[in-house]
């Protein structure tokens, strides 16, 4: 055999062995130490530690300290919306996508994060959505993005300081667009409860986002939608859109953290969110709160980037 072909044989190998790894998780509830992934796929537990820490730091598993074992990271769902098909959950959670769809002429969005971009789950858009395209599976740019800017302002700093400092090294440009902006959307997120993006992905496009923990996939999700810049400034945004977005996260998150009873039938039934009244032209924060709290639960580690033992 050629050395080329050698080359590129353990590459294969490797590859498969990861996905051998990756098929002993069955659902994103498993949990498994390496002796046990070891034994489920028949391969050596020094093998299987090798390979649970690479596929760890790329976001396809998540390490539990507490159990010192693994789940499913946020990636390999990122990459398989389909885990989520047909599920009451996800039902729900498009159900409160339409109810702001129909009320406001954008593409409303729940993603999840995937390195350095974010991948829509589920999506709801207004018929009047003129130049805004995406679909589930989609991938959106966390540095240029609405959802980018809630979902790394939502990190422990020093978790979203690591992911800026990944990124400077492997999309330098994509952080020299997030890394001056951070720390103001970390201010503002704590002060109000979401985040606004203005023309950085298109000059034609203004978003507005809401992060919040999901239990379900370990890391900080995103609730997003994108207007026309034409109809909506960035006045309009803060005064009109925040309020709806910001209950439109609490909704979601109530969801994420497994509600039941009325709070389900109420989504099914799909009673639209209200739309918050302007004083004096200045956004108004429900309930008097402007903590993460206001629309979403309060955003835990990501361990999806880092575990806490250090773990990537």
């Amino acid at each position: 055999m050629l050395a080329g072909e050698a080359g590129e044989s353990d590459v294969i190998q490797v590859v498969s062995r990861a996905f051998d790894v990756l098929r002993c998780f069955e659902g994103h509830e498993a949990r498994l130490g390496n002796l046990e992934i070891s034994n489920r796929c028949g391969l050596p537990r020094s093998t299987v530690s090798r390979l649970t820490h690479t596929l760890t730091r790329m976001g396809q598993l998540v390490y539990l300290p507490r159990d010192q074992k693994y789940r499913i990271g946020p990636s390999a769902v990122a990459m398989s919306a389909s885990m989520m098909k047909g599920a009451q959950l996800r039902n729900l959670i498009r159900l409160r996508l339409e109810d702001i769809a129909e009320q406001l002429p954008g593409t409303v969005g729940f993603v999840i994060p995937d390195r350095f971009n974010l991948v829509y789950l589920e999506f709801a858009r207004s018929a009047s959505a003129l130049g805004l395209h995406e679909g589930i599976g989609s991938k959106i740019a966390m540095a240029s993005t609405a959802a980018g800017a809630a979902y790394t302002a939502a990190l422990q700093p020093e978790i979203g300081d690591a992911l800026v400092a990944e990124m400077e090294r492997e999309a330098p440009e994509a952080a020299r667009l997030l890394k001056p902006r951070i720390e103001a959307n970390r201010q503002f997120l704590r002060e109000h409860g979401y985040v606004v993006a203005c023309g950085l992905w298109s000059p034609h496009i203004n978003g507005v986002a809401v992060p919040m923990w999901s239990p379900q996939y370990q890391t900080v999700v995103v609730v997003t939608i994108g207007l026309l810049a034409a109809m909506y400034d960035e006045e309009r945004l803060h005064s009109e859109v925040a309020p709806l977005m910001v209950k439109l996260g609490k909704a979601v998150g109530d969801l994420l953290e497994g509600a039941e009873g009325d709070f389900l039938n109420n989504r099914l039934e799909r009673k639209p969110i209200a739309m918050a009244v302007r004083n004096n032209n200045k956004p108004i924060a429900p309930g008097g709160l402007n903590e993460l709290e206001v629309g979403t639960r309060r955003a835990r580690p990501a361990r999806s980037l880092r575990a806490g033992d250090g773990r990537r």
